[in-house]
């Protein structure tokens, strides 16, 4: 068995703010070391369930963000920006399955860290009229490669709204929101404790099966006219509201391809702090 793990870094345990997160900051240093003992602890949970291969795919921001040195010895890491599927690259690789390690909620929900793709720009997202998480919209690229997702870790929000959009997935809770930068946070050796026990049981549901490419529509909303008007030079892309595009695609990878495109012209777009 061949598995990916998906590693974001805002849901991961402890997180609750900026600086936990940003690189090159002192409370980043001390962070890295909770995200990579979350990855482990998956690894391991992982491996004593029958894996026999687990890639780890960093997710978060430079995506440099996990200490090679201390990762666990079964696992590999594809660390680095400038991958085709971003935060999935690896998913049509043949794995038997996804784990969303340190997700969290999407822009313009409640929850630690919200946000999808931008941090502060994009107030909503929607997959074929749902409203849409990086979650939900991986979920929807997962399925399109027959892979399921076995496990996601988070705030309780998060794991609220993974149950929707991946109801066999296990959830693990590892911090409780309270609000956008505050949470009650698990240990993290209670935390690691909880993950490798789901992680474990959560390969009972690993095996790629076969899947279902069809055509999505993705709209994005921002928080100003000027980054709507930006994506909208896109090709493809239609202004469909004052601070709202929208797009068609042929399959769900074409359109997280076109979705990435859209957020990073967008994102070249901000001008300092008026955005």
């Amino acid at each position: 068995m061949r598995i990916m793990i998906s590693a974001d870094m805002e849901g991961a345990t402890g997180v609750t703010w900026t600086g936990d997160v940003v690189p090159g900051t002192e409370q980043w240093q001390r962070m890295r070391r909770l995200f990579t003992g979350d990855v482990n602890a998956c690894v391991a949970g992982l491996v004593a369930g029958g894996a026999g291969d687990v890639l780890v795919n960093e997710a978060h921001s430079s995506q440099r963000n996990l200490l090679l040195e201390d990762l666990h010895t079964s696992a590999r890491l594809l660390t680095g920006r400038h991958k085709p599927l971003s935060m999935m690259q690896g998913v049509d690789s043949g794995v038997d399955g996804v784990v969303f390690l340190g997700y969290h909620t999407g822009a313009g929900s409640p929850g630690v860290l919200a946000h999808t793709y931008l941090e502060n720009s994009i107030t909503g997202v929607w997959l074929d009229g749902v409203h849409a998480s990086e979650g939900r919209l991986n979920a929807a690229l997962a399925a399109e490669h027959g892979v399921p997702v076995l496990l996601v870790t988070g705030d309780d929000l998060t794991c609220a709204d993974a149950a929707d959009y991946a109801p066999g997935a296990r959830l693990v809770a590892v911090k409780e929101c309270v609000s956008r930068y505050a949470a009650v946070c698990l240990p993290p050796a209670v935390a690691c404790s909880r993950i490798t026990e789901a992680a474990t049981a959560a390969m009972a549901s690993a095996g790629c099966s076969g899947g279902v490419v069809s055509a999505h529509r993705i709209e994005v909303e921002f928080d100003a006219t000027h980054l709507a008007d930006a994506a909208a030079v896109v090709p493809t892309v239609e202004l469909i509201g004052e601070r709202r595009v929208g797009f068609d695609a042929v399959s769900m990878t074409e359109a997280m391809k076109a979705f990435k495109i859209v957020t990073h012209v967008a994102a070249g777009a901000i001008e300092g702090i008026y955005g």
